[in-house]
């Protein structure tokens, strides 16, 4: 009997070595799941995050766009009528020449006809301000490359050298952009 307990004992500690293996292998499956699904959990993650990344890039160049072209909106509408008053700036010039005239001796009949040069010239430099553009003050001035361009030098007695001694053609700004540089004579 002894024996049959043996066997009957060793064929029970055979099941269990059995079941034991058993749930070990199946423990070691499991584990080989969780450790794939951990894998995939974190590649997610790592797409998760990369997405997110992209999402806020895009975000954030989307801002900058936005704000760039709110800046070319908002220049462009400043100085929407650059181009009227660049052409208006020519027949400035030229009332500004027939003004000069009247400090010749004329005659009373052309003096009379310069009085009204005056008058139109007078509402044109009043619509330039009004638009905001303003002449360029250069004269007895240091020279500035920047708002003036210099045709010319000249030695000037008791003027310090790189002063601006005379301005040939007025300068303009609109707002604060320089529409046209002064041209002017400059002491050496």
């Amino acid at each position: 009997m002894d024996e049959e307990l043996k066997k009957k004992k060793e064929n029970i500690e055979k099941k269990e070595e059995k079941t034991h293996e058993c749930c070990h292998e199946e423990k070691h499956k499991h584990d080989k799941k969780e450790c794939k699904k951990d894998k995939e959990i974190e590649e997610l993650k790592k797409k998760n995050e990369e997405l997110l990344n992209k999402v806020l890039y895009s975000q954030a160049e989307f801002a900058n766009y936005k704000k760039r072209r709110e800046l070319e909106t908002s220049n462009m509408l400043k100085y929407s009528n650059i181009d009227i008053v660049t052409d208006l700036l020519p027949i400035v010039d030229n009332f500004e020449r027939a003004i000069k005239l009247d400090d010749i001796n004329l005659s009373d009949e052309l003096s009379k006809f310069l009085d009204g040069f005056k008058i139109i010239y007078s509402h044109l430099v009043e619509l330039l301000k009004k638009y905001e553009v303003t002449e360029i003050d250069c004269l007895n001035k240091e020279f500035n490359p920047n708002f003036e361009q210099a045709l010319m030098t000249v030695h000037v007695e008791g003027v310090k050298s790189g002063i601006v001694v005379e301005v040939l053609q007025k300068g303009y700004m609109l707002k604060d952009k320089m529409i046209r540089p002064a041209l002017v004579k400059v002491s050496e």
